[in-house]
């Protein structure tokens, strides 16, 4: 509620967050999604209670645990690099969280086991960290979060250190084991792919600021400004400098669809997937390259009559284009997006 982390020394002031409010519903996971130093770790590591915050309060359920230290919030928390025990065995580093709760031997012991085998690490127990490749690493450090039962999990930037082909594997792990114990949990990353395929939600954050948020889907089909727009896409999306003039929405000379706004000088974003070629269109784009990807083709393009830099679209594959020609393009009403010149707000 009202969390505000300002950063001070002699000269200046950092707002790391800014007047955030979030509420993260009971036993989902939700994703903190945003750019570098954009403040997402600084929320988590308050939560975590790592770093007091300037203002503002943080509720479990009901209880205010603003003041209260990481060991008695009942969190467990994965960083970046795992902060592993080198010199113990996994099995000593899953069970080392339990030895300061006082439980019986036969409940650490019960609970450790528990917890490999949820994460899948149950015959490496007797390794040291060190014998381990990166995924098992992160393993580990998963099942000693949630060794302690904890009410929330919290993952910072968990995947960011691992190959591209082990990232999907563990996103897919983590998704899983998130669902089969049903534990609150706040994922921090930079990567909106991964974000957007593990959340139940995600926040967008730019600069301490809470952007947007809601189902990944939805933010993604429904941005509320530019910037949110800018952010999730893989390619991004195109930007263009448009006018609204006689309810006709216009790229440079060229009409791309209707609009019931007055006219003005706007800011046009169309995902790369929102166009379809088509030869009774009014857009007409140069073909300055054509990439092969699977099932998609994905063409480098430039439009003559606006700004010479270029942009893409992304095509089906058996939609025939080369290189050199001109095409005529169609845009689809549903991937393109009208923003405020100078709020850079969403207005159709």
């Amino acid at each position: 509620v009202n969390l505000t982390k300002i950063f001070a020394d002699k000269n200046s002031e950092v707002r790391a967050v800014d007047n955030l409010d979030i509420t993260i519903p009971s036993g989902k996971l939700i994703g903190l999604l945003g750019p570098s130093g954009c403040g997402k770790s600084t929320t988590l590591y308050m939560i975590a209670g790592l770093l007091e915050p300037t203002s503002g309060q943080i509720f479990f359920g009901e209880d205010d645990v603003t003041a209260l230290s990481p060991e008695k919030r009942g969190i467990g928390l994965v960083f970046q690099n795992y902060a592993l025990y080198p010199h113990m065995t996994v099995r000593q580093n899953i069970m080392f969280p339990l030895q300061n709760m006082k439980l019986p031997k036969a409940e650490m012991i019960a609970r450790t086991i528990k917890y490999s085998k949820l994460v899948g690490i149950e015959e490496l127990l007797d390794r040291k960290p060190k014998q381990l490749s990166g995924g098992q690493q992160q393993r580990v450090a998963i099942a000693r979060a949630l060794v302690k039962e904890p009410k929330v999990l919290l993952l910072d930037e968990p995947l960011s250190n691992l190959d591209a082909r082990l990232r999907l594997q563990t996103r897919e792990e983590i998704k899983r084991i998130q669902k089969e114990t049903g534990i609150t949990t706040v994922f921090v990353t930079h990567d909106q792919e991964e974000a957007m395929s593990i959340s139940d939600e995600i926040v967008v954050m730019k600069q301490g600021v809470e952007q947007q948020r809601g189902k990944p889907q939805n933010v993604y089909d429904q941005p509320l400004n530019l910037f949110v727009a800018k952010f999730l896409g893989t390619p991004p999306i195109n930007v263009f400098k448009g006018k609204i003039e006689n309810k006709g929405l216009y790229v440079g000379t060229e009409k791309i669809g209707d609009t019931e706004l007055e006219n003005q000088e706007v800011t046009i974003g169309i995902r790369p997937e929102g166009f379809e070629v088509n030869p009774n269109a009014e857009m007409q784009i140069f073909v300055n390259h054509v990439e092969y990807i699977g099932r998609d083709k994905s063409i480098i393009a430039i439009n003559p009559n606006c700004e010479k830099e270029t942009f893409r679209i992304i095509i089906d594959a058996d939609v025939e284009v080369f290189e050199g020609t001109t095409i005529k393009v169609a845009v689809k009403p549903n991937k393109c997006f009208v923003f405020n010149k100078l709020t850079e707000k969403r207005i159709q």
